[in-house]
């Protein structure tokens, strides 16, 4: 597999700061988003007792989407309308962190699309129902994991279809995410991954980290502890292969469109450290 040169992440801060100087692409004075949106999502499967909602902050930068998770009703009102037609360069600095991370990860998708000339290895999502095809994305991301049978995974941002697949394969899964509450199983999920990075043979964490707050932390006690740290992003899909070998093991990179918004086939990507996906 051939990898593009990418320079190594010590942070999100310092990544951003990279991209505004020029450091990582074209003068991003010089670019600007054609499009923004958001998609806000409410899930019930068939068969499960809970359901969840999301919604995603994405911006256009021509050929390329740079998405963002928040919590629903999280953004600011006038955000989409602000993002479009903005400079990136501004949309770097803005001081609502979604933002900032969607145009990114526009940016460094139109630099260095998912592609196996970067790295990335592709991984066909089949076609099916929504919950089909979230046990075959759950089965892609947990394919990234180097974990035996009886071992522990810190499953940082909960999706249960992610839970249901370690336990297929004979994992604990140790469910955490901030806002709490309980599992598929009636399990109690707790809220302070950190404190709970000793006890597990690896982390599995959204890129939703990176919209939040919580990634740099996360992946700085991840290296400290020597956990492999395996991301599963949609938000972020093209930023964080830029911290492969620089706390993250492996990605799993889901750009837009996502896999619940349609029922036909589609593309993952999957990034591992150990091939060089940032030499």
């Amino acid at each position: 597999m051939t990898a593009a040169p990418h320079a190594l992440a010590p942070c999100l801060d310092t990544l951003l700061g990279q991209a505004l100087a020029g450091e990582l692409g074209p003068d991003p004075t010089t670019r600007r988003i054609a499009v923004a949106f958001t998609t806000s999502q409410a899930v019930r499967h068939d068969g499960r007792s809970g359901g969840y909602r999301n919604e995603v902050l994405s911006l256009r930068l021509d050929r390329a989407v740079g998405s963002c998770a928040t919590e629903p009703g999280a953004l600011p009102p006038g955000t989409v309308e602000d993002c479009a037609g903005a400079e990136v360069a501004g949309l770097l600095q803005h001081p609502v962190l979604p933002v900032r991370v969607a145009a990114l990860d526009a940016y460094l998708m139109d630099v260095a699309p998912h592609t196996p000339a970067h790295g990335a290895q592709p991984v066909t999502v089949p076609a099916g129902s929504s919950l089909e095809r979230s046990r075959a994305r759950a089965a892609a991301v947990t394919d990234l994991l180097d974990v035996e049978p009886g071992g522990a995974v810190l499953v940082v941002g909960v999706v249960n279809s992610l839970l249901a697949e370690l336990r297929s394969r004979g994992i604990n899964g140790i469910p955490c995410d901030l806002k709490g509450g309980t599992t598929e199983w009636g399990e109690p999920i707790g809220t302070d991954a950190l404190a709970e990075i000793g006890r597990c043979d690896a982390v599995l964490a959204s890129g939703m980290t990176l919209g939040n707050g919580t990634f740099d932390p996360l992946r700085r006690s991840a290296q400290e502890h020597g956990k492999p740290l395996v991301m599963f992003a949609q938000t972020g899909s093209a930023v964080l292969p830029r911290f492969l070998g620089a706390g993250v093991a492996a990605v799993c990179a889901e750009p837009y469109p996502f896999f619940w918004l349609d029922g036909g086939p589609g593309t993952i990507h999957h990034y591992r450290a150990d091939d060089g996906g940032t030499s």
